[in-house]
């Protein structure tokens, strides 16, 4: 009788290798590199196969990251990370140029500052790649080396506002501008003259300039409003003058008329009788001819220009009235705080002013020390005839 051997695990036949389940990923690629970190790749919206930005430790950082990538896709957040390579100067330039309602003044303040301010630091940089710390870095040393905050919060703003319409336009997904307050200005508190320092002013100043000075006090106007003023934008008789457009210095371009700074600016601003009289002998003498001649013309009977005033006219007349250096546009703040004085409201200053807006008028609004004084000496005598009339005595 033959056994049957026993079956041994020896004796059984090899089994076929199982086959490693592979895992394809729904959405984009993950591998691994010879120097053992991991490469994600995928294919945007636009049909291109990008590479993440950089590479992971484990094969779970890369995966996280195209999970990412796939919901931004998803929800239409996604953005072409190419299309932030363009280099900051030219598009700030751009940026510039395709704001056809600037006005010429803003298009060169915006131009000086893009050319002295920004460009040095990020000009040469992709929109992408500008952050937050570059931008904290960037304000500090404008700071410390000397720039004035004035001026570094225009700097700023522009920037900022360079940034928000990338982020419009796609290029970048957060605006790295978000240093609160830096877009603030903190102007240092303007000089206030008395009346009696306007008036010792008009005594010294050449004869030709005296009304200039009173127009600039007591009507609040502009350097520009009042280069522009033409014969018939006085209106001796109703004691007014109107407000149509200023004349500035553009680079490039020289004396230029363009309209005031915002639609309130065209105004008519009444002025105090006290200066008609001066206005009238300025009107006969050193007025250009015609409806249309300048106010306010130079020697050469041309228009007067702020550059040369400046430097030959306005320093020596602050000398000659033992008075501190001051700029000739401080006589419009010392009107408005005469206005707010007198008694008128926001609304009415805000007129008298130009401006749309209650900011710049509410400034006025705080009570001078003298103001305080007259308030606190009618409290008084209320105060006291509310007690006699208590006491009936």
């Amino acid at each position: 009788m033959t056994r049957t051997a026993l079956a041994t695990p020896d004796d059984e036949p090899p089994r076929r290798a199982r086959k490693k389940k592979s895992t394809k990923r729904r959405f984009g690629r993950v591998r691994q590199l010879p120097s053992g970190r991991y490469q994600a790749r995928y294919a945007g919206p636009d049909g291109v196969d990008r590479p993440a930005p950089e590479t992971f430790a484990t094969k779970t950082d890369a995966e996280v990251w195209l999970t990412k990538i796939e919901a931004e896709i998803l929800d239409g957040d996604w953005i072409d990370p190419d299309a932030g390579k363009i280099k900051f100067g030219k598009y700030a330039q751009d940026w510039i140029d395709e704001r056809p309602n600037l006005r010429p003044r803003t298009i060169e303040l915006y131009g000086y500052l893009r050319r002295t301010h920004l460009v040095p630091t990020f000009g040469e940089k992709a929109m992408n790649e500008i952050k937050e710390p570059h931008i904290r870095r960037w304000r500090k040393k404008l700071l410390d080396g000397g720039v004035s905050e004035v001026t570094v919060a225009k700097a700023y703003r522009l920037l900022k506002a360079i940034f928000t319409t990338a982020v419009d336009d796609q290029l970048i997904k957060r605006n790295p501008c978000r240093i609160k307050g830096a877009g603030q200005e903190k102007s240092a508190e303007r000089r206030v003259l008395s009346v009696p320092q306007v008036y010792k002013l008009v005594e010294v100043i050449e004869q030709r300039y005296r009304a200039l000075v009173l127009l600039g006090t007591f009507a609040s106007l502009r350097w520009g409003e009042l280069a522009g003023l033409q014969r018939r934008d006085v209106d001796l008789h109703a004691g007014a003058i109107r407000v149509e457009r200023q004349l500035i210095q553009i680079t490039g371009k020289g004396l230029v008329f363009t309209d005031p700074k915002s639609e309130a600016g065209k105004r008519t601003v009444v002025i105090p009788e006290l200066i008609i009289d001066e206005l009238r002998a300025h009107l006969k003498d050193f007025t250009q001819e015609g409806d249309e001649g300048l106010v306010f013309a130079g020697p050469d009977n041309g228009p007067i220009r702020n550059s040369n005033f400046n430097r030959r006219v306005w320093p020596k007349a602050l000398e000659d009235a033992g008075l501190p250096k001051i700029h000739f546009h401080d006589l419009r703040h010392t009107g408005n705080n005469l206005a707010a004085n007198a008694g008128a409201s926001i609304r009415e200053l805000m007129t008298r002013m130009g401006h749309s807006s209650t900011r710049a008028a509410m400034i006025y609004q705080h009570s001078t020390d003298e103001r305080q004084r007259e308030v606190a000496r009618k409290l008084d005598d209320l105060a006291r005839g509310a007690l006699k009339d208590r006491s009936g005595t």
